[in-house]
């Protein structure tokens, strides 16, 4: 059952979708209201995310939800969110109570996935709060990974083109670290 939002209401976040074998791992900061309420990631229909996944790696929103998630698995991607429950009213980032946010264990994942070298952060604000909550707690760990900050996906980052999103967001079909120093912030 999707954890549902309310305004006020610590929202807890979903599992990650994730394989052992997976490379690259995809960070939102937490579900927006329509994710939790259908409970899918980057459920609201003008978030860009699959838009763009399916331009990548034919996962996109014509697909059923099942079938982009198997994709998502067979490129080697893991999705998750940096946040395992904060209070956010709306599905603003910038409405995230810094106080109530939680992080998700990320040195337990990592361990259970050590082929990740990469973790991309959907959005600036996804990657400030893993710099603030989660990488302190890496210790061994961090030096081994690449960190890459791309353009948010979600409607609230509308002043860029869609096809800019997409040029910058191709990296990550790439496993070149060449190209992960070239483009380690995108936004």
């Amino acid at each position: 059952m999707p954890a549902l939002m309310s305004a006020g209401k610590l929202s807890r976040g979903f599992p990650p979708l994730a394989h052992h074998d997976a490379s690259t791992l995809i960070l939102g900061s937490l579900p927006s209201r329509r994710s939790l309420q259908s409970g899918e990631y980057f459920a609201h229909p003008r978030n860009v995310f699959w838009r763009i996944m399916g331009e990548l790696i034919d996962a996109g929103p014509d697909r059923p939800y099942a079938q982009r998630v198997e994709r998502m698995i067979a490129a080697r991607f893991a999705v998750w969110d940096v946040l395992e429950s904060a209070v956010r009213p709306g599905s603003l980032d910038a409405a995230i109570e810094p106080r109530t946010a939680s992080p998700n264990d990320f040195p337990l994942f990592l361990r259970e996935h050590p082929r990740i070298r990469r973790i991309c952060f959907n959005g600036q604000k996804a990657a400030a709060m893993f710099e603030q909550l989660v990488v302190a707690d890496l210790e061994d760990q961090a030096g081994a990974l690449t960190f890459v900050t791309l353009p948010s996906t979600s409607p609230a980052h509308a002043a860029m083109k869609f096809e800019e999103k997409l040029r910058k967001w191709s990296v990550v079909t790439t496993e070149s670290r060449y190209a992960d120093a070239l483009f380690h912030r995108q936004d």
